[in-house]
């Protein structure tokens, strides 16, 4: 199998301060929160988890998420767009404090320390309408893109799912757009990724693309830190979003962006 990644050119780092939202039932708007230690948070555009909404804030189920929960721990919020190939790099050296942007935890659990899982995601391949393409045996000696770094790039890459055929290309692009412009194009015969990344793209740009039954793998998101970080925020941050969970503020957020938020919640019989 022939492997090739392209990187975009057009990728722009910017820093993006997002205030951070006061916890449940609090209604004080004159509080003082400038005084709130920051947490940085690294993410790149992903919709519907971090995007920029019509003014140019990031907005989103992270985003809200993570503004909600270190709101109650006592922190502001401020997300740094990043280079997704970068992440580890950028938490390590303390450029950012975690990162948080539809992170699956499967496969990376000793790269990180992990506050989660918050929600669970499915891991899974799309097509074009007119596909011949409908289960992943299918795929055998076919082209298929994915976003560089990201799950299905290393399912794909290590096969140790024997449900995983040998591809003819594997593309592996620096920007989520563009693994559905290769697709709606023809330039490959399909795309893998979190399955509520690829619906957001069809509401966004009014496309359609045929989502195959069988998924990938399903796994847990989570907020990551750097491995060696023993501050005690990444604890706390997991017992905030369980408390979200549990008390129905995590639902509330979620039901904004997705149909049926109750079932990416159902993370206990994850195993992690």
């Amino acid at each position: 199998m022939k492997i090739k990644k392209i990187r975009s050119v057009c990728l722009i780092l910017t820093c993006i301060a997002a205030t951070g939202l006061m916890g449940c039932g609090k209604t004080d708007t004159k509080s003082d929160t400038t005084k709130n230690p920051v947490i940085k948070i690294g993410s790149d555009s992903y919709p519907p988890y971090n995007f920029l909404n019509e003014d140019g804030i990031p907005t989103g189920i992270d985003v809200e998420l993570a503004a909600e929960a270190f709101g109650r721990m006592g922190y502001q919020t401020e997300i740094v767009q990043i280079n997704w190939e970068q992440k580890k790099e950028l938490v390590e050296s303390g450029e950012i404090d975690c990162i948080m942007g539809c992170f699956s935890m499967e496969g990376r659990l000793d790269d990180y320390r992990w506050a989660g899982p918050y929600m669970v995601s499915r891991q899974v391949v799309a097509v074009n309408e007119n596909s011949d393409i409908y289960e992943l045996s299918d795929l055998a000696g076919k082209n298929l893109a994915v976003q560089s770094t990201t799950k299905p790039e290393g399912i794909f890459l290590n096969r140790t799912d024997p449900r995983i055929p040998e591809l003819g290309n594997l593309i592996s692009l620096g920007h989520r757009e563009l693994i559905y412009t290769f697709l709606g194009k023809g330039y490959v015969d399909a795309v893998a990724a979190h399955e509520e990344s690829i619906i957001q793209y069809m509401k966004d740009y009014d496309t359609s693309f045929r989502i195959l039954e069988e998924p990938l793998m399903v796994v847990g998101i989570g907020a990551a830190f750097a491995k060696n970080d023993d501050r005690g925020i990444c604890e706390q941050m997991e017992q905030t979003l369980e408390e979200m969970r549990q008390d129905g503020t995590a639902n509330k957020i979620i039901e904004k962006y997705l149909d049926e938020p109750e079932k990416y919640l159902e993370v206990d019989d994850l195993g992690y």
